[in-house]
């Protein structure tokens, strides 16, 4: 029977399929793995599940048992993992794309709309007996509708929360290393810089992958590029975002307000954006509903399954 490590706890369904066709091993204390502990494992298993949460670099990779056959990521994005270094030792690589991505639209979208609406500040009021009275000037926020909405990655998760954003009357703007066909444009006005688009828009969404390319893409410099006033969302990865720079545009005002659901440092976030009333935060809750967490296991176990029966998986990456 093939041996099967699985790094962190998972929704009961996915355990059952995986524990009916693997001998499994499972974190089941759930703490974040330690590369020794991850190189451990390695040795004993025909192949890992991995999420986010686990770093194979490639001092990691290097070590690395070998009787590793496949790495299944419990995620879509892999900038955990290096792809050069797993491809070198001949270690199969798959992600789970496309069933995450309504989850992660639909928590863009309640930051975008949470922010610009003055979520957090109303629930505190609430919580602490602040609100008074009601009044025409009080707490009024940023309408959503009819908003130039610009998407910085059109990949599927980007277009899905161009689709969602469509129901509120917004036009889309977009950057992508390549512009889409007409079919996926939908009507989108594609921009071939990042700085065209943030002049362009009132509105930002961030769903592309994290990349060298991509680090610290919000800075100083590019935050200059937004329209003041403006609302930014981040579903994406926190490392794509000077959080210093962030915050200075948000305590001047430049940025109006902010929805983040990710962080540089994970878990924690940042102390500091608790500081700033415009700043609405969720723990890394993009793909967290019951359906998508055993959707992403279903997909993962899909691609062992390929691979063990001799058959090409299908989110093969590496």
């Amino acid at each position: 029977m093939v041996d099967l490590s699985i790094t962190r706890l998972l929704v009961e369904p996915v355990l059952e399929r995986a524990r009916n066709n693997y001998a499994v091993w499972l974190n089941d204390d759930d703490h974040i793995m330690s590369s020794d502990e991850l190189i451990a494992r390695s040795h004993e298993s025909d192949a890992l599940m991995v999420c986010h949460s686990e770093l194979l670099s490639a001092d990691v990779v290097a070590k690395l048992g070998s009787r590793l056959k496949i790495v299944a990521n419990y995620s879509v994005g892999v900038d955990h993992c290096d792809l050069e270094a797993l491809k070198s030792r001949g270690i199969v690589v798959t992600n789970t794309p496309d069933v995450l991505s309504d989850a992660t639209a639909e928590i863009a979208m309640l930051l975008l709309l949470g922010a610009s609406r003055r979520a957090y500040e109303g629930d505190q009021m609430l919580r602490h007996g602040t609100w008074k009275h009601w009044a025409p000037v009080e707490m009024n926020g940023i309408q959503v509708t009819s908003k130039k909405l610009g998407i910085v990655g059109m990949g599927r998760v980007g277009q899905t929360v161009a689709k969602r954003a469509r129901g509120f009357d917004m036009e889309i703007h977009y950057s992508n290393r390549r512009r889409l066909p007409p079919e996926l444009e939908c009507g989108a006005i594609y921009h071939t810089s990042v700085k065209s688009l943030f002049e362009a828009v009132d509105m930002i969404s961030l769903n592309c992958p994290a990349t060298p390319e991509t680090d610290y893409l919000i800075n100083a410099e590019s935050i200059g590029w937004m329209r003041p006033g403006a609302v930014f969302v981040n579903t994406a990865r926190g490392r794509l975002v000077d959080e210093a720079a962030l915050i200075d545009a948000l305590q001047s005002g430049h940025i109006a307000a902010a929805g983040l659901d990710v962080f540089q440092n994970e878990p924690g976030g940042n102390p500091e954006f608790a500081k700033c009333p415009n700043v609405l935060m969720l723990p890394h809750l993009g793909s967290s509903t019951r359906e998508t967490r055993k959707a992403m296991g279903d997909r993962a176990l899909d691609n062992l399954d390929a691979f063990f029966a001799g058959q090409e998986p299908r989110d093969r990456l590496v």
